[in-house]
């Protein structure tokens, strides 16, 4: 779909996409689309390991969507990653994830919905067209990136499963299976699995929920959570959940993984925020990747990210101290 209204913080195309960083715009549209016509799923390839071995997705292109910053080297996005799943350390996912299998892939869909059942991944995702969007990406560590994601918004995956008046909350699940997953076989493993988060119905429906299929031009790496991960650029890196198995409509608030380890540093809302600190780390500034013992790239952190026009409403009157 192509979105007419441009929100007051959004840049041109040409503005956001350098050539020296990112693939020529024609010469990639047009080898991207004759792929996807071969394909007997439209516009999805086999997950991506590296740059030279991806496939590239046909896509519409949302600058009306898109951050006029400097997007993060691809490497970067690839190689630095927290999946525990794979492992703790930054380079575990990278390393590891090869590990997953991500095709066939389904989705189980269940709760207050009018269409729950069992989906192929292909079936979920076929009708729409695919968009990319240029967002933020803030860790709760106070480090950052700028990422070009591929996919859909998920208020059109949501709306078509048609949940029920009595969903008041989403709930998402990672993948579990600790034969392909070597962290969730660790026996130092302090997370109950599988990896579990949630949203508020709103918060799902927003404009800026999305749910990604790949990155710069090309299906998601695995460490980055193929085949299918959450984006939601307004909070913390660690709501967007990973590899995703199971979508569920519910009229409850869902414990999420994080919030059930350390509920005094980990908030369901986990909404970016300068003015609340985590116990370990302050919130006031972020690490721009790639950054160096020499040239850190640290700046401002600025609430919900910078998305404040487009979420702040959801939050009104709510004590985000509290809430956080």
């Amino acid at each position: 779909m192509f979105i007419k209204k441009r929100p007051s913080w959004a840049l041109s195309q040409s503005e956001i996409t350098p050539e020296s960083v990112y693939l020529n715009r024609r010469q990639f549209m047009s080898g991207s689309v004759a792929v996807a016509a071969g394909l007997s799923i439209p516009g999805l390839l086999p997950a991506a390991e590296l740059p030279v071995q991806g496939k590239s997705l046909n896509f519409v292109p949302m600058p009306d969507y898109s951050t006029a910053e400097e997007k993060t080297p691809f490497k970067d996005v690839a190689q630095y990653n927290n999946f525990y799943e794979f492992g703790t350390g930054k380079g575990d996912p990278a390393r590891y994830a090869e590990e997953m299998t991500v095709d066939p892939w389904s989705l189980g869909v269940e709760g207050e919905c009018e269409q729950p059942g069992e989906y192929a991944l292909e079936d979920l995702l076929k009708p729409h067209e695919y968009q990319e969007r240029v967002y933020r990406l803030r860790c709760v560590e106070a480090w950052s990136m700028v990422i070009p994601w591929i996919g859909v918004p998920l208020a059109d995956i949501l709306k078509r499963l048609q949940p029920t008046s009595r969903a008041k909350y989403v709930y998402f699940e990672t993948l579990h299976d600790p034969d392909q997953m070597r962290g969730q076989r660790s026996l130092f493993s302090t997370i109950d699995w599988p990896y579990q988060e949630g949203l508020r119905m709103d918060e799902a429906m927003n404009e800026l929920s999305f749910l990604a299929v790949g990155l710069y031009g090309k299906t998601l790496p695995k460490q980055n959570g193929a085949p299918i991960r959450l984006v939601v650029p307004w909070k913390y890196g660690f709501k967007s959940i990973k590899s995703i198995v199971k979508i569920r409509f519910q009229e409850e608030r869902p414990e999420t993984t994080w919030e059930m380890i350390a509920p005094q540093e980990y908030g369901f809302y986990a909404n970016v925020n300068p003015e609340v600190d985590h116990p370990r780390w302050s919130q006031k500034r972020e690490r721009r990747l790639p950054s160096g013992l020499l040239s850190p790239n640290w700046m401002e952190t600025v609430k919900f990210n910078g998305y404040g026009e487009q979420v702040a409403h959801l939050y009104k009157d709510m004590d985000l101290r509290k809430f956080f």
